[in-house]
């Protein structure tokens, strides 16, 4: 928007009758000047590095390497009687594969003449952005690709490997319609769906320590409006509230996402979201940046950047993952 200037019909008159001003912006006496400064860009939080494990990355160079990861067998425990013959047994482990069989990618170029003429390093800029739209993207694809790869009975209405009692809702059929307290005929406390996950772990004798819950921010939302506002129930030195974190709940580690899987683009009902608790030794992850580099463009006069990330991911141990199917009350 230019900056306004008089036009011809002040009072007293100071350009003659019918001009529209000096007109010096039209005639290129006035530049442009571009802000040094960027507008800053803000992008969602990503959660893959806190809730998985990298025990296994190795080395990992080329979309599909495999790694093989060994599991420990299960030793079998027999009653002894005297005098009586003892039962040999040779203990053998699963092998399990991860593949490496995932890629992202991305790929720009800078002319050379908008080189020389910003002010700005534009492929520093670049690959920035590009670092964080990559994470974004696979952990949009790894949380999505967990879906439903959790144990049997730490998901669905009868969940619980001993009692088979708590229900973590079904897509399309009952989904868990969540509040922050008081609830109604048909709806279920956020707390006590956090309490459902934790038992659903606890029958599987998952280790406490290490334990996260990862739920939409929407779900967050509901945890801070709950009886945990109170310091003593979530253990705080003050009230979540005020310290602005969800912390610790239930021996949980909460964590937000607007990446969570949710409608029918996740295979789920409308309406429908995800949430995860688990321990990170249920989830592997392995990824590294194989190639990141700048060459001459053969195109025309320009640089290109491109860099390839290959990444896979598995469930290892479906015990230590738990899902529940929720929807806004």
């Amino acid at each position: 928007m230019a900056f306004p200037v008089a036009s011809g019909a002040t009072t007293p008159a100071i350009y003659p009758a019918g001009s529209s001003g000096n007109n010096l912006s039209g005639t290129g006496f006035i530049p442009e000047i571009w802000s040094g400064k960027l507008v800053e860009k803000f992008y969602a939080s990503t959660v893959l590095g806190a809730i998985s494990n990298t025990d296994y990355e190795g080395e990992i160079r080329n979309q599909g390497d495999k790694v093989k990861i060994r599991t420990k067998p299960t030793i079998t425990i027999n009653d002894y009687k005297a005098d009586g013959v003892l039962a040999l047994q040779r203990p053998t482990g699963n092998v399990i594969e991860l593949a490496i069989d995932q890629g992202k990618y991305f790929s720009t170029i800078l002319d050379d003449v908008m080189d020389v003429q910003s002010d700005l390093n534009m492929l520093s800029m670049w690959s920035d952005d590009a670092a964080e739209q990559m994470k974004i993207k696979i952990d949009t694809a790894v949380l999505l690709g967990i879906l439903g790869q959790a144990n049997s009975a730490n998901r669905g209405a009868t969940a619980g490997a001993i009692t088979g009692a708590l229900n973590l809702g079904v897509t399309s059929s009952g989904p868990l319609a969540l509040v922050a307290n008081t609830p109604g005929n048909g709806e279920v406390e956020i707390l006590d769906a956090i309490l459902r996950l934790g038992q659903a772990l606890d029958e599987q004798n998952i280790p406490e320590t290490g334990r996260w819950i990862v739920m939409p921010t929407w779900a967050g939302n509901l945890v801070k409006r709950s009886e945990l506002r109170q310091a003593y129930l979530s253990g705080d030195g003050v009230s979540i509230l005020r310290n602005g974190r969800l912390g610790m709940v239930d021996r949980f580690t909460l964590y937000t996402s607007n990446l969570m899987p949710s409608g029918t683009a996740a295979g789920l009902s409308a309406g429908e979201y995800v949430i995860y608790a688990g321990h990170a030794h249920g989830l592997t992850f392995a990824s590294q940046m194989t190639k990141m580099e700048t060459l001459r463009s053969e195109m025309t006069f320009g640089q290109i950047l491109r860099g390839l990330q290959v990444y896979g991911y598995k469930v290892v141990d479906g015990t230590a993952l738990a899902q529940a199917i929720v929807t806004k009350a």
